[in-house]
């Protein structure tokens, strides 16, 4: 393993931190509709529990509204039972083979609470994309230990891994504070 390989390691997994962020945030209903909001609803389909997009058109009607259309008759009942007994909060409509999504306005301390998670979520993945970095500082000490690269070697590679750290957690920042404002909008 060189040193190109403890970087691509580091910043690949950092990355996904960023990215399970980014999808933990997209749960996170805010007072807007957007039709990523039912991507983690499952749905019972022939056995097998899959998220609603997959059995089900997801649309935007209105900045308070989803229309959830299923592509089978059949899975309008299931569909409409998954999004109400989801931890979402919300209440759909059935209308035929249509189903409304209307989305509740969130009362202040609701508002409060949601952005305790969004800085919660924010700090776990802060605290994970540190560790990735000591990981990688260790991978870096045991390399000049068994003289693979010279300390030089690793002193330069540690200042890449702590600038690549600290673009990591600036955009963790940003997202929380772009989710937070998100929320805070009346």
């Amino acid at each position: 393993m060189g040193l190109s390989d403890v970087r691509k390691s580091a910043d690949e997994r950092m990355t996904k931190s960023l990215d399970a962020l980014k999808a933990n945030l997209a749960k996170i209903r805010t007072g807007r509709a957007h039709s990523g909001i039912l991507d983690h609803v499952l749905v019972e389909y022939y056995g097998s529990p899959v998220p609603v997009g997959q059995v089900a058109n997801v649309n935007v009607v209105d900045a308070r509204t989803l229309s959830v259309q299923p592509y089978e008759k059949n899975m309008v009942g299931p569909v409409e039972k998954a999004i109400r007994d989801s931890d979402l909060g919300l209440n759909p409509i059935s209308m035929g083979d249509n189903i409304r999504v209307p989305m509740p306005a969130l009362t202040q301390e609701r508002r409060r609470d949601l952005t305790k998670v969004v800085r919660g979520e924010g700090e776990d993945t802060k605290v994970a994309v540190r560790n990735l970095r000591r990981d990688a500082n260790d991978t870096l000490k045991k390399l000049v230990k068994d003289k693979e690269i010279s300390e030089d070697d690793e002193r330069r590679a540690q200042d890449e891994v702590q600038k690549l750290t600290d673009r990591n957690v600036a955009e963790i920042d940003r997202l929380v504070l772009q989710k937070e404002a998100e929320i805070m909008t009346v």
